[in-house]
């Protein structure tokens, strides 16, 4: 039997829907759920992690191929997709639900992310220090469906709106 193996990583960039989006066409993804990590709270819904203290992120969560695409790659659009130096920001989304945080799932992905991170720092890419926080993975709380590809539904939205809108 010819199985792939398949490693796990998870990442907090802001409102999860932008960086699922992103992740979902890296090739050697497999797939991606967006959801909470990183806090006390079991089994959090949205208005929790949004409207009280469970200490969760906001994470995109992902199925990825190694041999197709490695951690260091993902590192690498993690670190473009969102402003590592806003602590419990990005943009305007604003609270620790909203911080920047890799959450690792072994040594190895431990390593590579404080070495990328240092990497970054040192670049001079940016201006302020990077805020990112590096921790082993917690247990993940996947999101409500209404959350899963919440951009891909909008654009179809979208579009079958203008598609019906133009034939009157």
């Amino acid at each position: 039997m010819n199985r792939r193996y398949v490693a796990l990583a998870t990442f907090g960039a802001g409102c999860f829907w932008g960086p699922q989006e992103i992740f979902d066409q890296v090739e050697g993804v497999h797939h991606t759920w967006v959801g909470y990590t990183g806090g006390t709270k079991k089994n959090p819904t949205y208005e929790e992690v949004c409207h009280t203290n469970t200490g969760h992120a906001e994470v995109v969560h992902m199925e990825f191929d190694p041999s197709i695409v490695t951690y260091e790659t993902l590192l690498d659009i993690f670190w473009e997709i969102h402003d590592p130096t806003q602590m419990n920001r990005q943009g305007p989304d604003v609270g620790s639900q909203y911080r920047s945080a890799i959450f690792t799932h072994d040594e190895y992905q431990a390593n590579a992310a404080r070495a990328s991170k240092e990497e970054k720092q040192a670049s001079g890419k940016f201006e302020a220090p990077i805020v990112t926080t590096i921790q082993p993975a917690p247990t993940f709380w996947e999101a409500e469906d209404y959350h899963q590809k919440y951009k891909e539904r909008l654009e179809h939205r979208s579009w079958m709106s203008n598609l019906f809108s133009s034939k009157s």
